[in-house]
């Protein structure tokens, strides 16, 4: 029996949100095809109906699944920063990314 403390055990609030951002990134990225649970199957090594979870938001990912999803995922990456109020590190990552395609551009061009 649990001493009555006035402390919850557990808030869902959080995790139902966080699971609604990361299927919504996960669909965003993938789909909603079988396809796209065979996808997140290889990248995490998670089961289908895990997987199929995550897709539903009824079940967040946890741990080193949710770690392998960011690394695949650009989506999934930006999901998690703006859950943890990170949102402007999207910032950083973009500028990343633009300056890579224009040294990729800049070495197309002086290549002619």
């Amino acid at each position: 029996m649990f001493p009555k403390t006035g402390k919850k055990l557990h808030s869902e609030g959080d995790e139902t949100d966080l699971a609604s951002m990361i299927s919504q990134a996960l669909l965003a990225e993938l789909g909603a095809s079988h396809r796209a649970t065979k996808t997140a199957m290889g990248w995490t090594g998670a089961s289908e109906r895990t997987v199929k979870h995550w897709l539903a938001a009824t079940h967040v990912p946890k741990g080193n699944h949710l770690v392998s999803l960011a690394r695949h995922s650009d989506q999934v990456l930006w999901a998690i920063l703006v859950a943890a109020g990170r949102g402007d590190l999207r910032i950083a990552l973009d500028l990343g990314t633009v300056r890579v395609k224009l040294l990729e551009l800049a070495a197309l061009l002086g290549g002619e």
